[in-house]
């Protein structure tokens, strides 16, 4: 599951970043925001040298202003969590969300530098203009193997588009981790859980100071 986990990021990350601020975001339909904001980070990700040479606190902050305001990771969490996530108090709701959204920011970090030669492929959006919840469809081309289908779950909140969920080639992310949680629930508690991505998290730091995030 972990290999599973660790190819799904490695793709999902190439096209993480495709989520870049935008004045008056909430008012830009999900796929435009996509496509406008994609071409301009990208362009940043290809020319900037420190992010080519491997500055993991860069491409962090990349990730920071770029990625995480279009991301909805208190959904994400209580969907990976599933039944579990009522059961869990306010404070551990909280923390949860903090590990596993450093989790993501720290794992996308250590494949963002990879990004180089692809092209994207921006499908037209299937969706009614009434619609809140919609599907943002990429295809990653690489030369000499089969485009991966990056599909973006989005959801329509007050403050504009926000990602939810992430799937590569059928794969979710959040299906991917719900199985983990769960299991970790079940065979121990959520304070446990807690403590694993904590655990994952200062190892990934770890990792990322001495620069062997992009050797692992």
């Amino acid at each position: 599951m972990r290999q599973v986990i660790a190819r799904f990021v490695a793709l999902a990350a190439t096209s993480a970043i495709l989520f870049a601020g935008a004045a008056r975001a909430q008012d830009v339909a999900p796929d435009v925001l996509v496509k406008n904001v994609t071409l301009e980070v990208v362009d940043i990700v290809r020319s900037d040298k420190d992010i080519q040479a491997g500055d993991r606190k860069k491409v962090v902050d990349l990730i920071e202003a770029k990625v995480l305001p279009h991301f909805n990771f208190t959904a994400m969490t209580a969907s990976a969590m599933a039944r579990h996530w009522d059961k869990a108090s306010a404070e551990q709701k909280a923390r949860l969300t903090d590990e596993f959204r450093t989790l993501l920011v720290r794992t996308y970090a250590s494949s963002i530098a990879a990004y180089k030669d692809q092209k994207l492929d921006f499908r037209p959006l299937r969706a009614k203009p009434t619609d809140t919840d919609v599907t943002v469809t990429v295809r990653v081309m690489q030369s000499g193997a089969q485009p991966v289908q990056l599909e973006y779950e989005m959801e329509k909140r007050p403050n504009g588009w926000k990602v939810w969920d992430v799937r590569v080639a059928g794969i979710s992310l959040v299906a991917n981790y719900r199985t983990e949680f769960d299991n970790q629930v079940r065979e121990s508690s959520v304070d446990s859980l807690i403590k694993t991505l904590r655990a994952k998290n200062q190892s990934l730091g770890q990792a990322a100071a001495s620069g062997a995030v992009g050797k692992k």
